[in-house]
């Protein structure tokens, strides 16, 4: 991995940070995974039964970041191969969760069905929206310090966690409002397309690059 301008010691510490970022998504997307699961075929609710799968599908992704960050310390290096193998298996839960949620929002269209109330849901969905997005924050600072393509897919993969927490607080709100029970499943396509195009990046190693030019955009207009 490349980490221009960093020194020895700074490298260390930055895969140390991505290292706990990594163990505290595995241990948040465990109790969170559980729960949702749980309220959600309690209350008969598809999306938030995918919401927690999609909890189940981040922390293997986090697992697989963790133990290669872990290897790095052990061995003061990374090994490129093992690093690119992982990467790309990073990149097929990006595919899964995109199938998963592509596949039920075609059946939930097709059944017609209609989400009910949780209050737990609702305050799993919440706390997510607090979380994740300081969390996927901070994983994509140490990916881009170190040019980092596997703590960035990571970082992305968190992103995608607030998107579907947006998706389905969104369904579960607007079908108690309006009663239109296809808000949350055609939310559930635009995040597929969306973790399509993150994983295909994360296959092709592309990361970096892509939030490099983001940033340099970002220079420029300022």
């Amino acid at each position: 991995m490349s980490a221009t301008g960093l020194d020895t010691t700074e490298v260390e510490q930055l895969t140390r940070r991505g290292l706990r970022l990594a163990r505290f998504t595995v241990a948040y997307n465990v109790v969170e995974g559980a729960v949702a699961i749980t309220a959600g075929l309690l209350a008969g609710l598809v999306s938030v039964v995918g919401f927690g799968i999609d909890s189940g599908i981040e922390s293997i992704a986090a697992v697989l970041v963790a133990l290669r960050l872990a290897a790095r310390l052990r061995h003061g290096e990374a090994d490129e191969r093992r690093e690119r193998l992982t990467l790309k298996a990073v990149a097929v839960t990006f595919f899964l969760l995109a199938a998963y949620v592509t596949v039920e929002g075609i059946r939930s269209l097709l059944a017609g069905e209609a989400p009910e109330g949780s209050t737990v849901s609702v305050l799993l969905l919440v706390a997510s929206l607090i979380v994740m997005p300081v969390l996927a924050a901070a994983k994509r600072r140490v990916g881009l310090r170190l040019g980092d393509n596997l703590i960035l897919a990571d970082a992305a993969e968190t992103r995608i966690c607030v998107l579907l927490s947006i998706s389905t607080l969104i369904g579960l709100l607007a079908y108690a409002v309006t009663g239109a029970i296809w808000i949350d499943p055609v939310a559930g396509f635009v995040i597929a397309a969306f973790a399509i195009h993150e994983g295909r990046e994360a296959w092709e190693g592309e990361l970096v690059e892509d939030d490099d030019e983001d940033d340099d955009e970002d220079d420029h207009d300022r």
